[in-house]
């Protein structure tokens, strides 16, 4: 009996105001654990929100223009290293935004999309704007040469679509041409075509920019071929580069 009323005793000396060490644990737990986790995770929270707009910000000014792009030819390469072959892909893309600027890229990695990335940023870089006519076809015809490439490029009434194969096809696609007529002699090597093509369209010129280079009407310059002066007049003002 003495014992049993000495544990009822130590019972209630536990809730005593005298056990403050269990109470002040109890506190504690509760700062470090819902109170202050909850509070962390909803900074941690609210941060990554705001790192998230931010990128997101990013890409939508990046993809604020859209491109086209065109994968022309992708190769495999290989480099002979010490104790074997080493292979990767080159990868050969035009980029253009379909009214009068194009560009193209070559990217080399050990993947292929790897190196189709590659390629598309650095077409991105070397974008060019070419003046089109009535925004579908070239002003006048070119010559183009590189290396081994020799293209013609001519302007065509509408409704003749693209008169062109391979690389040339994707170069005037991806411009925004709709009418024209080329031909390419000489070597079938995609990269001296392409090159050979932009170097075609970098001699292209508008009757606008060469009357204010010569400080002239437009409707002046397109009399020269006979047209009367209503004729040139309306002519001029259909030409919007």
């Amino acid at each position: 009996m003495a014992d049993e009323n000495n544990i009822e005793a130590a019972a209630p000396a536990a809730d005593a105001p005298g056990a403050a060490p269990a109470d002040n644990r109890g506190p504690r737990r509760g700062r470090g654990g819902p109170g202050g986790g909850n509070n962390r995770g909803g900074n941690d929270r609210n941060r990554g929100g705001r790192r998230d707009d931010r990128r997101g910000g990013n890409r939508d000014e990046d993809q604020g223009e859209e491109l086209i792009e065109k994968l022309v030819h992708i190769n495999r390469v290989s480099k002979t290293v010490k104790g074997g072959k080493r292979f990767g892909f080159a990868a050969l893309v035009v980029v253009g935004d379909g009214k009068g600027r194009a560009g193209f890229g070559h990217g080399k990695a050990r993947e292929v999309p790897e190196a189709i990335s590659k390629a598309t940023a650095a077409a991105k870089k070397a974008m060019v704007r070419v003046p089109l006519k009535e925004g579908r076809t070239l002003h006048h015809d070119g010559l183009g040469h590189f290396g081994a490439g020799n293209v013609t490029v001519r302007s065509a009434p509408a409704g003749t679509g693209i008169i062109a194969g391979g690389p040339m096809r994707a170069v005037f696609e991806s411009l925004g041409v709709a009418d024209v007529v080329t031909k390419s002699n000489g070597t079938s090597n995609p990269y001296n075509m392409i090159r050979a093509t932009f170097e075609a369209l970098g001699e292209q010129t508008s009757p606008k920019a060469v009357a204010q280079r010569r400080g002239k009407k437009v409707a002046d310059l397109l009399r020269r071929g006979g047209a009367s002066v209503e004729v040139a007049q309306a002519d001029a003002e259909a030409i919007a580069e």
